[in-house]
């Protein structure tokens, strides 16, 4: 009797196995992992940005504008509830984002303004927190690259056949993604005018 149970057991979970149950739950995990680390970079990042506004305050206080944009841009960055559930939130994850491409405009304003300042260029810490800075970004950019590829992988899982059938029954859903900022810039060609030819 207990064979004849295994028997029927084993027969039923072999249609199972290509179901894509698995795949759906081993590349949601590996969502949230890679969400987790796209998290911890931009806390990163957002752990800089006061002492390198204090920093650049020290030379350059009357670019209060710029200091102000990076202050704010900050403030709303930490007013997103970045928990695991943001992912499966296509509206909030597209705040997240636009919050984040402030940020980093923002900061790319604030190294700009140290360009006409050679001698906060100069200060050791803010060469440092410059470092630390660039190196936040290049590990923003890997974070983001593993997420964006893992949400591909996932979202290929619940749209395809037969697995779409399981996600439907089991509730998984598209993920929203990371896209380019300046979308619409970048879909215009560019203006190329050299003037007029010379004689």
């Amino acid at each position: 009797m207990r064979n004849w149970l295994l028997s029927i057991v084993l027969l039923l979970s072999l249609p199972l196995s290509g179901c894509g149950y698995n795949t759906l739950q081993s590349t949601d995990e590996q969502i949230k992992a890679g969400w987790s680390e796209v998290l911890n970079q931009y806390q990163r990042r957002a752990d800089l940005v006061p002492n390198l506004v204090n920093v650049v305050k020290g030379y350059a206080a009357h670019e209060k504008d710029v200091l102000t944009q990076v202050t704010e841009a900050r403030a709303r960055v930490g007013s997103i509830q970045a928990t695991p559930a943001l992912i499966n939130d296509e509206q909030a994850f597209a705040r997240f984002q636009q919050a984040q491409a402030q940020m980093s405009s923002a900061l790319s304003r604030l190294l700009a303004v140290s360009e006409r300042y050679p001698q906060l260029k100069a200060d050791g810490v803010f060469r440092d927190l410059q470092a630390q800075l660039e190196g936040t970004e290049n590990r923003i950019t890997v974070a983001r690259n593993r997420y964006i590829k893992a949400v591909q992988e996932y979202n290929v899982t619940v749209r395809s056949f037969p697995s779409n059938l399981t996600a439907m029954m089991f509730g998984f859903k598209t993920k929203p993604n990371f896209s380019v900022e300046n979308e619409k810039e970048i879909s215009t060609a560019p203006r190329v005018d050299f003037g007029a030819p010379a004689k």
